[in-house]
């Protein structure tokens, strides 16, 4: 798994926009881990679809994760799930998952992290590093979390919410070993040239640090 540059592909944010279609331009972009995000759609709509993405995540050595729905996950043979805070707790949903599937958690605090880490999550999500517009209820924890749990959390640290071009430096000098985006991607005129952009930057922001 390269966290690097997470991409959430949400229909929401794509703006009508085929997810296939972004996805590809995501993959040629160099993001190798892709997530499926969906609030609305059932599981039993949605599996076509992360059937299809997480087939062409496997042809282009990515890794592909489904967000919230162990069920999903593991219908569609994905890589691993990412589970919220009001989601099941990662100790209930390990047991769930076929070997080897990865488990990422969403957390707002040191505790949540800690907690995310002792119950075996294989990467720790972030957040909010900056206002957002893709969740409407986020906890602005800002980078201070992440130079906080640096020291302490083994697994990939993960920056998520509000980042862009211009904050993701920030995000990667705080101690992220990458970030996730989900409108800065999925909305952008040109998702191929938005996550070339990104990864520039954070191989800028690394040497940096």
């Amino acid at each position: 798994m390269d966290p690097s540059l997470y991409v959430v592909l949400d229909r929401a944010a794509a703006r009508g926009r085929d997810l296939l279609e972004i996805l590809d331009a995501a993959l040629a972009g160099g993001s190798r881990l892709i997530q499926l995000r969906d609030k609305e759609w059932p599981s039993g709509r949605l599996l076509p679809l992360a059937e299809r993405l997480r087939a062409r995540c496997a042809a282009a050595g990515a890794t592909f994760i489904v967000n919230d729905r162990v069920d999903l996950a593991v219908a569609a043979g994905a890589d691993g799930v990412h589970l919220g805070q009001d989601d099941l707790p990662a100790r209930a949903a390990r047991p769930l998952l076929r070997p080897g599937m990865l488990l990422g958690v969403s957390t707002h605090s040191v505790e949540q992290a800690r907690a995310a880490q002792a119950d075996g999550a294989d990467y720790v999500a972030v957040g909010s590093m900056f206002p957002t517009q893709s969740k409407a209820e986020f906890q602005l924890v800002g980078t201070d979390l992440l130079r906080k749990l640096r020291a302490e959390i083994r697994v990939p640290l993960v920056g998520i919410g509000g980042i862009t071009h211009a904050n993701v430096g920030e995000v990667i000098a705080a101690g992220a070993d990458g970030v996730a985006v989900i409108s800065a991607v999925c909305a952008a005129d040109d998702p191929r040239a938005a996550a070339e952009r990104f990864l520039a930057l954070i191989r800028d922001a690394r040497r940096g640090r």
